[in-house]
C-alpha cells in the first residue's frame, strides 16, 4: 500500500515510506506502553472485585505476552504496509513474523495452562475432598506443555514451508514402537492415573489387600504403590496389579473402626445377668478408654446355641484401626475379669454323652471292664506256678492273683 494513502500529509517523497513505517512502529510502542501503564492496572483493580482470583493470575501472566504482541504487530504492519517490497521480501516478512507470532502464541497458551493448574492446586490446598487428585495435575501440566510445544513446532515448520507429512508419519511409527517397548511402564502409568483419580486411598490409610498384605499406605507414584507393614517392612506393588486387586481401606468412609467380639458362657449361666454385666463392662470401658467412640454406643446380642456355650457378640467402635486393637484387648480383659468375679463360666470345648439306664457303651455286664471299641473282656490265663501242677488257672475277669501267684512267682 503506498505511503501517501496511509499518511497523505507526508507527501510523495522517497522518505515517505520509511517515515510511515517508523510512525506505525512508534504508535505500536506507545500502545504497548499505554496498555502496560493504564489498561492492565485498571484490569487488575477490576479483577479484585471478582470472588475468584483466577482472572488476576491470568492478567499478570499474560501481561508481557500482550505487550509483546502489540509491538510485534506494529513492526509487521510497519514493514508490510507502507514499504514497497518485492514479492520475495513480502514472503520473507510473512514467514519471520508468522514464526514469531506462532512462538508468542504457543508460549501464551502454555502460560495459561500453567496458571490455571497452579490456581486449581492453590484452591485445593487444605481441602479434604475434591474432584481431581492434585497428584495428577503436575503430570497433566507436563503433558499439555509437551503437546502445545509439539504442535507449535509443527506449525512453525509449516510456516517455514517445510513439508511436515513425513515427520508426522515418522513420529507415528516411532510412537508405536516406543509404546510397544514401554508397554509395562505405560500400563503401570495408566493404572497409577486410575488409582490417583479414583481417590480410594491416600497416604496414611491403613489397607488390607486380598492377598493378606496389610499396612499403611506410604505413597502412590506413577509406577507403584508403597505399603509399610506391621513388621516395619516396605512392600512395593506395581500399579497394574494394585488396580486389579481387592482391598479394604480401614480409613474410608470414616477413620472409626467397629470392634466385633464373640464370646460364650455355660448353659448353666443366668443369661439376663450375663447381658447386664456385658453391657455395663462395655459402657465403663467407653467412659474410661480414649480409644473408644462413646457416641456410637455399645451393642450386645445372643447369637446361637453352641456345642459348649451359649454364644453372644459385643459391638463397640474405636476411633481408628490402631485404636481398635487396644480397645478389643481391653474389652476381653475386663469382660473376663468380671465373669470371674461373678462366677460366670466360659466352658472349654466339652461334649456330654448320655446313655439309657443300665446300658454301657460296650454292652458288657456288671463287674466286667469294658475294652476299647466295645469288644468283650479278654480272658487271659496265667500259667500255673512252678511246682504246683494241678493248680487251677485264673483269669483277668476273676481279679488279680494273690500275692506270690503271678507269673513272676
Amino acid at each position: 500500500m503506498p505511503a501517501e494513502t496511509l499518511l497523505p500529509w507526508l507527501g510523495d517523497g522517497p522518505w515517505a515510506g520509511p517515515a510511515t513505517a517508523g510512525t506505525i512502529f512508534i504508535a505500536s510502542l506507545l500502545a504497548a506502553l499505554i496498555s502496560q501503564k493504564v489498561f492492565f492496572p485498571i484490569a487488575l483493580k477490576l479483577a479484585h472485585r471478582i470472588p475468584t482470583n483466577l482472572d488476576h493470575h491470568l492478567i499478570v501472566g499474560l501481561r508481557w505476552h500482550v505487550t509483546a504482541g502489540i509491538v510485534l504487530l506494529g513492526a509487521y504492519l510497519a514493514l508490510r504496509l507502507p514499504l514497497d517490497l518485492t514479492d520475495f521480501e513480502h514472503g520473507l516478512v510473512d514467514k519471520i513474523f508468522g514464526t514469531a507470532g506462532a512462538i508468542l502464541g504457543v508460549t501464551a497458551l502454555v502460560s495459561v495452562v500453567s496458571i490455571v493448574i497452579d490456581w486449581y492446586l492453590e484452591v485445593l490446598d487444605g481441602k479434604a475432598s475434591h474432584g481431581l487428585d492434585p497428584r495428577l495435575l503436575p503430570l497433566l501440566r507436563r503433558v499439555a506443555v509437551i503437546v502445545l510445544y509439539g504442535l507449535g513446532g509443527l506449525l512453525i515448520l509449516d510456516l517455514l514451508s517445510i513439508n511436515i507429512s513425513p515427520l508426522i508419519a515418522g513420529l507415528g511409527l516411532g510412537g508405536l514402537a516406543v509404546a510397544l517397548a514401554l508397554q509395562p511402564t505405560l500400563t503401570n502409568l495408566f493404572a497409577g492415573t486410575y488409582v490417583m483419580t479414583e481417590g480410594v486411598i491416600n497416604p496414611g490409610d491403613y489397607i488390607e489387600l486380598e492377598s493378606g498384605i496389610a499396612g499403611y499406605v506410604m505413597g502412590v507414584s506413577w509406577r507403584s504403590t508403597r505399603i509399610r507393614t506391621w513388621g516395619n517392612n516396605l512392600v512395593v506393588i506395581p500399579n497394574a496389579r494394585f488396580a486389579d486387586t481387592i482391598f479394604t481401606n480401614y480409613r474410608e468412609p470414616d477413620p472409626a473402626v467397629n470392634v466385633y467380639l464373640t464370646c460364650g458362657v455355660s448353659y448353666d449361666s443366668d443369661l439376663e445377668k450375663v447381658e447386664a454385666i456385658s453391657r455395663r463392662t462395655m459402657e465403663e470401658l467407653l467412659e474410661s478408654d480414649p480409644n473408644g467412640v462413646k457416641e456410637y454406643g455399645a451393642w450386645f446380642a445372643y447369637d446361637s446355641f453352641g456345642d459348649s456355650n451359649v454364644d453372644f457378640w459385643l459391638f463397640v467402635q474405636a476411633r481408628d484401626r490402631l485404636a481398635s486393637f487396644d480397645l478389643q484387648s481391653a474389652l476381653i480383659r475386663d469382660l473376663h475379669a468380671r465373669f470371674q468375679e461373678e462366677g460366670i463360666v466360659i466352658n472349654y470345648p466339652v461334649r456330654a454323652l448320655q446313655f439309657p439306664d443300665g446300658w454301657t457303651p460296650d454292652g458288657a455286664g456288671a463287674g466286667q471292664r469294658a475294652q476299647p471299641g466295645g469288644r468283650p473282656p479278654v480272658r487271659r490265663r496265667f500259667p500255673p506256678p512252678a511246682g504246683a501242677p494241678g493248680q487251677g488257672s485264673r483269669t483277668m475277669a476273676d481279679g488279680p492273683p494273690p500275692a506270690g501267684e503271678g507269673p513272676d512267682g
